[in-house]
Parts: structure tokens; C-alpha cells; sequence
């Protein structure tokens, strides 16, 4: 398996259900702007909705950030509608959510789970240019953190800014970053 990490996002079109409309989403709509895929098996289930509602909670600060978020399942627009009408948790979301029926993005992000016409969990952070940054696939009952998921984001938009620095484990915005060299080495 070859990694996503900066490789282009490839080319798609889909249909999301947004700020109670359907809107057209592109590869093209990525362009100049930082943005989050976050993949998930499907609308009314159980992991899921703690997950997007925990993302949701954190919208506002990765808006800030200039990022934007895409929620993508193999479910359609319509469902997502229904699911947002139905969940007071999903109720909550402003960002995009995908409908991937055709499974498409999911195959293109290798998240597909085929034999079920499923997503996994996975959760890329992709660069104004289109290049994935970060890649981060779970397991259908392991859910993930939007904290973590910002920390990372800020750690991506640093190094892009920073030439020569890379951030340690944990690193957080403010933190002392470190420029690698070989004086370094064996002193970490």
C-alpha cells in the first residue's frame, strides 16, 4: 500500500448537504484554501455522531484557522438532510457533508471498505495546493479526536510557513519547534 501523503487529491464532484441545501463540491473547490476530509461509515449509527459532533464543536476554530471542513459517507445528500433534521448532535453541523454513493472519494482517499460499500474512518488534511499533509485511518469502533485533529492542522499550516522546522510530539502553537541537523542527533 503506497502512502497519500503529498499526493494530489484526485479529481471528483459530488453533492453535499449544506446550511439546509444541497451544493456542488469539486476537487477544484479545494484550490487556495487549507481543507479537512473526514471520512466516516454512515448516517445514524454510533460512533459517527460523537465524532462529527465533537468536529462540529471545533468548526468555528478551524474556520478561524482558514480550513475547511468536508464530512464524507457513501450515504447521499438527502440522507444527511434526514440525519440533520433527525439528530440534535447532527443538528449542529455548519460545514459540508458529502454524499459519496458511488463510493468514488472513498476509493480515490483508499478508504472503501468494499465488500460493505462502507468508509472508513479516515481523516486527511489537505494543503491550499490539493496535496494531502496528514492521512489518519481508524478502525469502524476506534473514534477520533477533533482536538488532536486541530493540533495537527496548526502543526501542518506551521511547517508550511517554516521552512527547515519540523514539531515534535505533541507540539503545540507556541511551542519550540526544532530545525534538524546533525548536531541533533543522539541530544533529543
Amino acid at each position: 500500500m503506497s502512502s497519500l501523503i503529498n499526493s494530489q487529491v484526485k479529481p471528483f464532484n459530488a453533492t453535499a448537504y449544506h446550511n439546509g441545501d444541497s451544493m456542488q463540491v469539486s476537487d477544484a473547490d479545494l484550490k487556495g484554501k487549507w481543507s479537512v476530509f473526514f471520512f466516516y461509515p454512515a448516517d445514524f449509527t454510533f460512533v459517527c455522531p460523537t465524532e462529527l459532533g465533537d468536529l462540529a464543536d471545533h468548526y468555528a476554530q478551524l474556520q478561524d484557522m482558514g480550513v475547511e471542513v468536508y464530512s464524507v459517507s457513501t450515504d447521499t445528500h438527502f440522507t444527511h438532510k434526514a440525519w440533520h433534521d433527525a439528530s440534535e448532535t447532527i443538528a449542529k453541523i455548519k460545514f459540508p457533508m458529502i454524499g459519496d454513493p458511488t463510493g468514488t472519494i472513498s476509493r480515490n482517499f483508499d478508504v472503501m471498505i468494499e465488500e460493505e460499500g462502507l468508509a472508513l474512518r479516515g481523516t486527511f488534511v489537505v494543503d491550499p495546493e490539493g496535496m494531502i499533509k496528514v492521512a489518519e485511518v481508524h478502525d469502524l469502533g476506534i473514534g477520533r479526536s477533533a482536538k488532536d485533529l486541530v493540533r495537527k492542522v496548526q502543526a501542518a499550516q506551521y511547517i508550511a510557513t517554516h521552512a527547515g522546522e519540523v514539531c515534535p510530539a505533541s507540539w503545540q502553537p507556541g511551542e519550540e519547534t526544532l530545525t534538524p541537523s546533525l548536531s541533533l542527533v543522539g541530544k533529543i
